[in-house]
C-alpha cells in the first residue's frame, strides 16, 4: 500500500471504508448501447444505483428504434428513476441539425446529450461512468463525489484503478499509447499542461465527477477522445489545484480487441487526435516528423518495465504482442484533423431543456 501524491491530489483507498456522502443533488450518467441490454454487468450497476438513490440517473441510449421499447421496459424494472435519452431519435436529430450540431455519432456525443439533460434539472454534481463494470459498487459514486463536497476546493474528480484482470495487465491503450506519448511530448516540451496529463494514474478511465459549473463548460469529443478531452477542459476550468483523482479499488470490465471496428487501434486514432489537439491549444508545437519514432522509443522502454513488473508478480506477459501494439498505435500519431467537438452547454446554440424534451418525446413515441 502506498500514499504517494502526484501532480494532482491523489485520494487513496487506504482503509477500504465507505464514505458518507450526500447523493441527492447528484446526477449519474451511464451511457449504454444495445450490447448492455440485460447484461450481468449492467444489471449490477443499476441495482447498486437503486441502493444508492442518487438525485437522478440519466441513461443516454444508442440503439435502433426497434430495441428501444424493450430496453426502456428493462430499465423501468429497477427501483431507481431512470431518465432514458434515446440519442438516435428523429426529434433530437432535427434539433441538432437546426442548431448546426449534426455530425459523427459516438460515445462522446451520447454523453454530451445526457449532460445536457442533467443540467436541465437541478443537479449540482454530475458523475459519469460506464455500464460494463462487473465489479461495480455504489461506493464508486460516493468516492467520486467525496472531493467535490468536501472543504478541499475540488471541482473535478477522476477515477483510477489497476487493470490487473484474468492474470494479466490490461489498460493497454493507456499503458502502451497514452502514457508513452504524453511522456515523449513532456520530455521535449515540458510545461504544466503536459505535467497535468501525466499525473493521472488511469487517464483513459471512463469515470469522473464534476460540479455543475465545470460540466457546463466541457467541450465534448463526439467519439473515443471523450476522456482525454475532458482532462484538457478540466485543466482550463480548474487546473491542478481544483483536480483530484480517486482510487476506486477493484475494477473489472470488458476487454476490447486491438483490431476491428471499435477496437483499440481505431480508438487510438481518436485518443491521439484529441491529445495532440489539446497540446497544440496549450502552446506546444510537436515535431510530427519524428514524434512517432520517439514515441516508439519511450513505449519500448516502458514495455521492458511492464515485463519486469509482470515477472515480479508471477503474471504472464506477452512482450512481443505488446510491442506489436506499440507499432500499431504509432500509426495513429499524426497532426489532428478537423475539430468536431460539441460546444459547452453554457454557450450551446440549443437549450439543455429542449434536448431533454425532444429525447423524452422520441422515446415515448416508441412505447
Amino acid at each position: 500500500m502506498e500514499y504517494v501524491q502526484e501532480g494532482v491530489t491523489t485520494l487513496h483507498d487506504l482503509r477500504e471504508t465507505d464514505r458518507t456522502v450526500p447523493t441527492d443533488r447528484a446526477a449519474v450518467v451511464v451511457p449504454m448501447t444495445e450490447r448492455e441490454y440485460a447484461g450481468v454487468a449492467a444489471e449490477r450497476v443499476l441495482s447498486e444505483l437503486a441502493a444508492l438513490d442518487p438525485g437522478r440517473v440519466v441513461v443516454p441510449l444508442r440503439a435502433d428504434a426497434s430495441a428501444v421499447p424493450a430496453f426502456r421496459e428493462w430499465l423501468d424494472g429497477f427501483d431507481v428513476a431512470v431518465d432514458t435519452v434515446w440519442c438516435d431519435g428523429p426529434r433530437v436529430a432535427e434539433l441538432l441539425a437546426e442548431a448546426g450540431l449534426d455530425g459523427p455519432r459516438g460515445k462522446g456525443r451520447d454523453v454530451w446529450l445526457a449532460l445536457g439533460v442533467a443540467l436541465a434539472g437541478d443537479a449540482q454534481q454530475v458523475v459519469v461512468h460506464d455500464a460494463d463494470t462487473e465489479t461495480y459498487s455504489r461506493a464508486y459514486v460516493r468516492r467520486l463525489l467525496a472531493p467535490l463536497v468536501s472543504d478541499g476546493g475540488f471541482s473535478f474528480a477522476k477515477g483510477y484503478y489497476a487493470r490487473v484482470e484474468d492474470d494479466g495487465l490490461y489498460g493497454r491503450l493507456f499503458r502502451l499509447f497514452y502514457t508513452p506519448l504524453v511522456r515523449t511530448l513532456r520530455a521535449a516540451h515540458g510545461g504544466q499542461f503536459l505535467s497535468y496529463l501525466d499525473s493521472f494514474r488511469y487517464a483513459l478511465a471512463g469515470e469522473f465527477a464534476a460540479t455543475r459549473e465545470v460540466v457546463a463548460d466541457l467541450r465534448v469529443q463526439r467519439q473515443w477522445g471523450l476522456e482525454v478531452g475532458t482532462l484538457a477542459d478540466a485543466y482550463d476550468a480548474v487546473g491542478p489545484a481544483g483536480t483530484a483523482q480517486v482510487d476506486l479499488g477493484s475494477y473489472s470490465h470488458d476487454h476490447r480487441a486491438v483490431s476491428g471496428a471499435t477496437g483499440l487501434a481505431e480508438m487510438s486514432e481518436s485518443v491521439g487526435a484529441t491529445l495532440l489537439r489539446g497540446v497544440e491549444e496549450h502552446g506546444v508545437t510537436p515535431s510530427y516528423e519524428t514524434l512517432a519514432d520517439r514515441y516508439r522509443e519511450t513505449a519500448t522502454e516502458l514495455v521492458r518495465s511492464y515485463a519486469a513488473d509482470a515477472a515480479f508478480n508471477d503474471l504472464p506477459y506477452d512482450r512481443t504482442g505488446e510491442l506489436d501494439q506499440v507499432a500499431t498505435y504509432a500509426d495513429a500519431i499524426r497532426e489532428p484533423d478537423a475539430d468536431t467537438r460539441l460546444p459547452p452547454w453554457e454557450t450551446a446554440p440549443v437549450a439543455p431543456a429542449a434536448v431533454a424534451a425532444a429525447a423524452r418525446a422520441d422515446a415515448a413515441e416508441l412505447s
